[in-house]
C-alpha cells in the first residue's frame, strides 16, 4: 500500500507545471492573415537566414502577451507597411493565436495589424545579418586575392626548390586548404543572396 502511495506522490511531483490547459496550449493549429507582402517575405527571409522553422519563429514574436501588450500600447504611432496585403496561413501555437486574439482585442486593433508589427520587430535582424552578408563577400573578394598569391608563390617555390622539398609541401597544403575555405565560404554568400533581393 505504501508503495501506491510513493508512486502517486512521485507521479504529482513530475506533473508538477502542468496542466491539461498548458499541454493543449502547444497544439498547433493553422491562422489566417492579411499581410503585406513584404512583411511575408521579412518572416520568411529571416526564419531561412537564421536555419528556423517559420512557425518557431512566428510563436516567438508573438507568445509573450507582455511584449504584445506593449506593441499594441505603441500602434497609434505604427505606420503600416504600404503594400497589398494578401492572405498567408501560418502553423502557430494554440496559446500563441490566444494571445494575439485576446490584446487584439482588449486594445481595439486588427489581429492583422498586430500580428504585422510583431513581425516588423525582425528589421534589425535582418540589418544585422545583410552587414553580415556584406562582410562575408568583402573577405571573398580579400580571399580570392590571397589564393592567388598563394599559388603564385607555390608555382614560383615549386620552381626554384623542386616538388619533393618540405616547403613545397606543406606550402601547397596552405594553399589547397585555403581553397577549400573559399569554397565553404562561396557557399555561405550564396545562401545568404536572399538577403540581397529583400528590400
Amino acid at each position: 500500500m505504501s508503495g501506491k502511495t510513493d508512486q502517486c506522490e512521485q507521479n504529482n511531483e513530475s506533473m508538477a507545471g502542468l496542466s491539461a490547459e498548458m499541454l493543449r496550449g502547444r497544439q498547433s493549429v493553422r491562422a489566417t492573415f492579411k499581410l503585406p507582402q513584404p512583411v511575408i517575405e521579412l518572416l520568411s527571409v529571416v526564419a531561412s537566414q537564421l536555419g528556423l522553422k517559420q512557425k518557431s519563429l512566428f510563436d516567438q514574436l508573438v507568445e509573450d502577451r507582455t511584449i504584445l501588450e506593449r506593441l499594441a500600447s505603441g500602434a497609434a504611432s505604427y505606420r503600416p507597411v504600404q503594400a497589398q496585403r494578401q492572405q498567408k496561413t501560418y502553423v502557430v501555437s494554440r496559446s500563441s493565436l490566444l494571445a494575439l486574439d485576446y490584446v487584439a482585442k482588449v486594445h481595439g486593433l486588427p489581429r492583422d495589424l498586430l500580428v504585422e508589427i510583431s513581425i516588423q520587430r525582425l528589421m534589425p535582424v535582418l540589418s544585422a545579418e545583410q552587414e553580415k552578408q556584406q562582410g562575408r563577400q568583402r573577405l571573398l573578394i580579400d580571399l580570392e586575392t590571397w589564393l592567388d598569391q598563394g599559388r603564385t608563390l607555390l608555382a614560383d617555390t615549386r620552381h626554384r626548390l623542386g616538388e619533393d622539398d618540405p616547403a613545397v609541401r606543406h606550402l601547397a597544403a596552405l594553399v589547397a586548404q585555403l581553397a577549400a575555405d573559399m569554397e565553404e565560404l562561396t557557399e555561405q554568400v550564396e545562401q545568404g543572396r536572399i538577403l540581397e533581393r529583400y528590400l
